[in-house]
């Protein structure tokens, strides 16, 4: 029988988790993904709030497990985060969220979530899990390059350099079907382990396993490719911001698979004493997630969406398909990564393609963006570490 005292644990620890949940739906992965359709034109504040709060509940529930999972098991080696560690990393990393929150300071929710989860567990007496650590700097580190190069890429291309702008528009659909069609979902897989839509697909048709992947893969990328090329014969100016809604739904949802494990991962440990399956964890960050778009994503689109305004259809595009893609890829390897990052580099690519500049962002800013995500690490690492070292003194010393 569950113990009353592991039961109250968990939940002044889900607590913690829940706020976190609501800051970033309230936050850049809330407000983000549409914020470019809404400079455009191509869709309301409000309808943008109310359908990135959906799709990033869909996101959460159906790819959350991978990176909730790493958050929960993965950050620290020799030890399992015990109730009062998860709780007291959930407190830490959420307390110093919203101080950001109401500071106006950017910390970054994704080094604050890994540093508290690490400083805990080292102070449980556990050891560093070097590989762990770096994969995860390498997905922090490539993030820029990779996100600025793709975004110029597109960017580029999208001003008619060499091709035509409505071959481009189709090539890129193609790409992104292609995306689609192979990222993975934890409901269509089996023994713990998710499957992509060209697996399912191929799985159905009486054909070899590969052949079948292959077939899904080009069903789904013609899904995308023939609709879309209609769509700019017709009226190009209007498939143009079709496409842009399009990419927002995709990377709100992209936003729930990769964010939600920020706030529930450290709840995995706890939630085998009390019995509760992953799905339920993943429904509840969802739902945290839903209602803080719903509440505040609104107001942060509005307010980003005059910013995203002045890039234009053309560059927004270009910074939205490289964050699908990064996102993706952050959520199949089980990584936890920070949205601004992801967002704000993929603004950068777009914004030297059109003008041979930063689009806006100053290298200042951008330095100091920088220092305020390695302060977000260090620092919560450090107090997370005090926080659970004191506890563990003041406990020894009652008991």
């Amino acid at each position: 029988m569950v113990e009353i005292a592991t039961i109250a644990t968990f939940l002044i620890a889900a607590v913690a988790s829940m706020f976190m949940a609501w800051a970033i739906g309230a936050g850049s992965s809330g407000s983000t993904p549409f914020a470019p359709a809404v400079g455009a034109n191509a869709i309301s504040v409000m309808r943008a709030g109310f359908l990135v709060g959906i799709l990033g509940f869909a996101g959460a529930v159906l790819q959350g497990m991978n990176v909730s999972e790493t958050m929960g098991e993965d950050l620290i080696g020799g030890v399992v985060l015990s109730p009062s560690a998860a709780t007291i990393a959930l407190v830490i990393a959420a307390t110093l969220v919203a101080i950001g929150i109401f500071t106006g300071y950017p910390i970054a929710t994704a080094f604050t979530a890994t540093g508290a989860v690490i400083g805990v567990g080292l102070a449980m007496g556990g050891d560093p899990a070097w590989s762990t650590y770096t994969e995860i700097a390498a997905m922090w580190i490539l993030t820029p390059f990779v996100g600025i190069a793709l975004a110029y890429v597109i960017a580029r291309a999208l001003r008619d350099e060499p091709l035509p702008e409505r071959y481009v528009m189709i090539g890129l659909a193609g790409l992104v079907g292609l995306l689609v069609a192979n990222i993975e979902f934890a409901v269509l897989g089996s023994d713990g382990d998710g499957a992509s839509l060209a697996e399912t697909i191929g799985s159905l048709l009486p054909v070899p396993a590969v052949v079948g992947i292959v077939i899904g893969t080009v069903g789904m990328i013609l899904l995308w490719v023939v609709p879309t090329a209609l769509a700019v014969r017709n009226d190009p100016e209007r498939a143009q911001r079709r496409f842009l809604l399009v990419m927002g739904g995709l990377v709100a949802f992209s936003a729930g698979g990769s964010q939600v494990g920020l706030a529930i991962g450290p709840l995995v440990p706890l939630s085998g004493d009390i019995g509760l399956p992953m799905l339920a964890l993943l429904f509840g960050g969802g739902v945290g997630l839903l209602v803080g778009s719903w509440t505040g994503a609104p107001r942060m689109i509005k307010a980003i969406s005059q910013d995203y305004s002045s890039l234009g259809p053309r560059r927004s595009i270009a910074a939205l398909i490289p964050s699908f893609a990064i996102a993706q890829a952050a959520v199949l390897f089980g990584i936890p990564v920070s949205f601004n990052e992801i967002i704000v580099s993929a603004i950068i690519g777009s914004g030297y393609a059109a003008s041979g500049s930063g689009g806006g962002v100053s290298a200042r800013k951008m330095g100091y963006t920088v220092l305020a995500w390695i302060a977000s690490l260090t620092g919560a690492i450090l107090i997370a570490f005090t926080g659970y070292w004191t506890f563990s003194l003041a406990v020894s010393s009652l008991f």
